[in-house]
């Protein structure tokens, strides 16, 4: 061992010291004639395009997702904004009023720092995606975080295109920026493309557009920016990480070359965030920046109940499981959910198998209908009937009109009760539904669990979203650093230093 080995690890830790070395792996100093190597200084702020920091004014190329429900809170986007991340807010799961409540309230509190706002697709309830589109405009919130889409809807195309206007030296300039979540090549090409012009014309119909806004839209990329979504909480098509980033950012030179935008588009890294060598991994493809969803939730800022939090801080990564969705339940989707703890993901799927077989309510056998009455309804159905007429009442009366005609309608806007009942209920803290929660997380959650381990952070009471950020941040860069050092002989991989998380005292002194 050398001597000068401790110094050395104390330097390697360090992402701001740059390290000279000679052709034997000995540190020495810059600018003598045996330098052989250098490990870079690597500040944890230099990792991500600078451009999308730049543009989106943030200090580091990390994004805090949107969670259902408000789960990702206004606490949780402040404390993201305060600490030089973007967070976004989690809008889908509430009432226009309720968002409109938030975003209002946040735009004061964040005193100018960045910030977006979930707008979710909802395809069975469009008139909330225009509602909530109309509020983010109102309360200029500059950038959305566009989930679940599956085609572009004119909601999207009024916000992008909203404010629209081309400067002095012929460049368009967009107030409102779009990150979409997409998993799916053909999907990202939708979102890399000029708005479509049919949507484009039903905005000008609707006089969401002005005729120059409009003129605009073959200039201009829906969204300048995507993020690539692998395996995750939530909605999710369950896509392994290595495979999709790359090959996204793949498509975002094509399409960037095809229209020639006169900036690169870019692609962000999600899906598995939760230990530093996931964030090295995307930051060696070539993300623009990564961003965290389920590792959040467990934080003190997550606005979901605190034994759920607890819940979320005990779970393994093959403690969670695919279940029915809420939003999109009779087209079939599946949102990955937590297992540990809960039984939603089995009962719900009993209702989804009911829905598959039956045509009405009426047709479900005695046996079917006692088993979902006494195991997951808790209540009769006609109980659950009355209070799905009193929502739709003050919602939207339509469901209510098709339901009269349309009994498998009927049956499905009655089981979509339980299933959004259920994520309320985890936000809730709703103890006598507590096999019941619905917590959507990934795998990203038992993967932090696993490296937080008999440190501070193992304890949800002392999880903090930005000690979390930035403890993945500085544990990439050191990552980074540590194989530099074995490729340059400096040290042996064997014997590299372990990377554990820290107390946030302990990285403050490596911000720069």
């Amino acid at each position: 061992m050398r001597d000068d080995r401790q110094q050395f690890l104390k330097a390697l830790a360090d992402p701001n010291q740059a390290i000279y070395l000679q052709a034997d792996g000995r540190v020495t100093a810059a600018g003598r004639a045996e330098v052989a190597g250098v490990i870079p200084a690597r500040p944890i702020s230099s990792f991500g395009s600078a451009e999308f920091k730049t543009e989106f004014d943030l200090r580091y190329a990390y994004v805090g997702g949107a969670m259902v429900g408000g789960i990702s809170s206004r606490a949780m986007v402040r404390a993201l904004a305060e600490g030089g991340a973007l967070g976004i807010f989690g809008a889908s799961g509430l009432t226009p009023a309720q968002v409109e409540k938030e975003v209002a309230a946040l735009l004061v509190e964040l005193k100018g720092r960045p910030y977006g706002s979930c707008l979710i697709h909802t395809p069975q309830d469009p008139t909330w995606e225009e509602q909530v589109t109309e509020i983010y405009l109102k309360h200029r919130v500059r950038v959305i975080e566009a989930s679940a889409f599956m085609q572009l809807t004119p909601s999207l195309v009024r916000y992008r295109l909203s404010g629209a206007v081309r400067r002095p030296d012929g460049s368009v300039h967009l107030p409102n920026r779009i990150l979409a979540k997409v998993s799916r090549v053909e999907l990202a090409r939708r979102f890399f493309s000029p708005p479509p012009d049919k949507l484009v014309k039903e905005c000008l119909t609707r006089g969401w557009l002005t005729a120059a806004e409009a003129e605009l839209a073959p200039w201009v990329p829906m969204a300048s920016d995507i993020t690539a979504e692998a395996d995750s909480g939530g909605h999710t098509d369950s896509r392994p990480a290595l495979p999709l980033w790359p090959s996204l950012m793949a498509e975002a030179r094509k399409m960037t070359a095809k229209y020639g935008y006169s900036k690169a588009l870019r692609v962000g890294a999600a899906g598995g965030i939760g230990t530093p060598w996931a964030v090295l991994a995307a930051w060696e493809v070539g993300a623009a920046y990564v961003l965290t969803g389920s590792i959040n939730q467990s934080c003190q800022e997550s606005g979901l109940a605190p034994a759920g939090r607890e819940l979320l801080a005990r779970a393994g990564q093959a403690d969670m499981v695919q279940g029915p969705a809420a939003d999109m339940f009779e087209l079939g989707a599946k949102v990955q959910v937590l297992k540990f703890g809960t039984l939603y993901a089995m009962r719900a799927q009993k209702l989804a198998d009911a829905y598959r077989q039956y045509a009405s309510l009426e047709e479900i056998s005695a046996s079917d209908r006692a088993l979902l009455e006494t195991q997951v309804f808790k209540q009769p159905l006609a109980e659950i009937w009355a209070q799905v007429q009193r929502f739709f009442e003050e919602r939207d009366s339509s469901q209510l009109a098709r339901a009269v005609s349309d009994q498998k309608h009927k049956m499905a806007l009655i089981f979509r009760w339980y299933l959004g009942q259920a994520s309320r209920w985890a936000i809730a803290g709703v103890e006598d539904r507590r096999t019941d929660w619905q917590i959507f997380s990934g795998p990203a959650q038992g993967a932090f669990n696993e490296w937080a381990k008999g440190t501070i952070y193992e304890k949800a009471e002392n999880r903090r979203v930005m000690d979390l950020a930035l403890n993945l941040l500085y544990g990439a860069g050191f990552l980074s650093r540590i194989n530099l050092a074995v490729a340059l002989g400096a040290v042996d991989f064997e014997s590299t230093p372990e990377i554990i998380p820290r107390p946030l005292a302990e990285i403050k002194k490596y911000l720069v």
